[in-house]
């Protein structure tokens, strides 16, 4: 069967990483971004000049539309999808919840969340055998701020996260007899460009003092914890949360 990933989110960090990753370990690849065209387009040639399929889609995750026309997309550029990373996320400026509105909450919680929700929901109509699939696996980017909470900086993505670890457990049952599996990873702090959307570019040397490692992870080290739960390696793992977060 041909392996057909799709990457929400894959232009930078950890959904670049495992994209590159993907292409090395076989896959045709879509990822989708949403304004950063030159970054996809950046990460689509290099996997290209490894000889593997690519393409990246713009895409708003928290738009219905959008993300039926992403899964069209990959149906007819690459094939039926086989596996689903729902990386895409965003944070806001760091503040307490006393500073947030709703507006800031709605945007978080509809791309954190509805967006995983929606994704996930197109890559079911394709992978389970009760639609005539061919089963598959689903790996959803979650945070260990979702156990932490994020005091002080990001408590709503935080939440937003721990949406990500319940949605993880519950899908995993649901389709557990249809052909896919369904886990989590939940990163701790890694050098990406998310630090910067919060105010805070250099985060990850302020807080690594408090990782029993003592150090921030690399995008890479994500996506080969991603590419083995998406793996027949992990056949008999679904509904895990899996913890890359140097011991925190």
């Amino acid at each position: 069967m041909k392996k057909i990933i799709l990457i929400t989110g894959g232009s930078r960090g950890i959904g670049a990483a495992t994209a590159r990753l993907a292409a090395q370990r076989g896959y045709a690849v879509c990822i989708s971004y949403s304004r950063n065209s030159a970054a996809a387009a950046a990460v689509v040639d290099e996997i290209k000049q490894t000889g593997r399929s690519a393409i990246a889609v713009a895409t708003d995750v928290s738009s219905e539309p959008d993300v039926i026309r992403l899964f069209k997309s990959v149906d007819d550029s690459l094939g039926r999808v086989t596996a689903l990373v729902n990386n895409v996320g965003i944070v806001e400026q760091q503040t307490r919840v006393e500073n947030m509105d709703a507006v800031r909450l709605n945007r978080v919680f509809a791309v954190n969340i509805t967006g995983a929700f929606l994704c996930a929901r197109e890559a079911i109509r394709r992978m389970s055998t009760k639609y005539g699939g061919n089963g598959g696996a689903i790996v959803n980017v979650s945070s260990v701020a979702s156990r932490l909470g994020s005091p002080d900086e990001y408590v709503d993505y935080a939440a937003s996260k721990a949406a990500i670890d319940t949605f993880t457990i519950g899908l995993a049952k649901e389709v557990a007899t249809e052909g896919i599996r369904v886990n989590a990873v939940r990163p701790g702090v890694v050098y990406t460009d998310i630090h910067a959307s919060g105010g805070e570019p250099n985060r990850v040397e302020r807080v690594k003092e408090f990782v029993p490692m003592k150090r921030g992870g690399q995008p890479d080290e994500v996506a080969r914890a991603i590419l083995w739960l998406l793996s027949d390696e992990a056949s008999y793992s679904t509904g895990s949360i899996l913890d890359v977060s140097g011991g925190r």
